[in-house]
């Protein structure tokens, strides 16, 4: 069964102070990447630790042919304080809400999740060794090697250069389409937006303002109303497009 996600009318309150409200989503299906994006303090972060049951608020949110543990939730902050090396977070992070006894499949997934991010030279230094990229990756593979069905990726590649970014964008698109995950990401570059996403969410002033396929919502007003600049999309080829922007929009 494929893993769905639908967002019905969903909101966040901290205390009486509602940051987020009115989230209404067509269903997100495996094999689909959607998009979060927005200004800072937009709301982006409310809506994933919403998604993910951290936080309180109105709405439904509807998730179907997943498992018990079938959704994954990597927040922005990657932040460490333990002595274990990367190997073992991340073994023990396969190992979460499971058995105890780790099997040769545990260790060949493993593998392969080091393998694919690129970082099994890393594989046994401490985290606290770590530069924050290099965090960022061992987060994610914590987060890939748990096999989710719904994965929460909430600025997954802030830390990382250019070329990492796409390399581990490209990755998690052709995850989501080979395991038929549902992945949800937010992502402040609309370039790798209009590289990977099937789907857009844009939030701005803790509202839903768009939703809708990627080349739709990515468009010289999107521009001017919720970043302010001015820009245009030109399209190189049916399957690429690129932002340029002119310069700060006139008042």
């Amino acid at each position: 069964m494929v893993a769905t996600l639908q967002l019905n009318d969903v909101g966040v309150r901290y205390g009486r102070q509602e940051v987020l409200s009115g989230v209404t989503t067509p269903v997100m299906k495996g094999g689909e990447v959607t998009a979060v994006i927005g200004p800072n303090a937009a709301g982006k972060s409310s809506l994933f630790r919403r998604i993910a049951g951290l936080l309180a608020g109105p709405g439904e949110i509807a998730i179907g042919g997943v498992s018990s543990c079938g959704v994954c939730y990597m927040p922005q902050d990657t932040s460490v304080n333990t002595v274990l090396t990367v190997y073992e977070s991340v073994l023990l992070a396969r190992k979460q809400g499971g058995h105890h006894r780790v099997r040769d499949d545990d260790l060949e997934s493993v593998d392969e999740v080091l393998a694919d991010l690129r970082i099994e030279s890393i594989a046994f230094r401490g985290l606290c060794e770590l530069s924050g990229g290099q965090r960022q990756l061992v987060s994610l593979a914590q987060t890939l090697v748990r096999e989710p069905q719904i994965l929460l990726l909430d600025e997954p590649t802030s830390a990382l250069d250019l070329h990492r970014q796409v390399e581990v964008l490209s990755l998690i698109r052709s995850l989501s389409r080979k395991r038929q995950m549902c992945v949800v990401l937010a992502v402040h570059d609309l370039n790798q937006v209009l590289r990977v996403a099937d789907r857009v969410l844009v939030i701005d002033g803790g509202t839903m303002v768009r939703c809708g396929p990627a080349e739709a919502v990515i468009t010289p007003d999107l521009l001017r109303d919720i970043y302010k600049v001015d820009g245009r999309i030109e399209r190189c080829s049916r399957l690429c497009a690129q932002v340029i922007i002119d310069g700060p929009a006139a008042h």
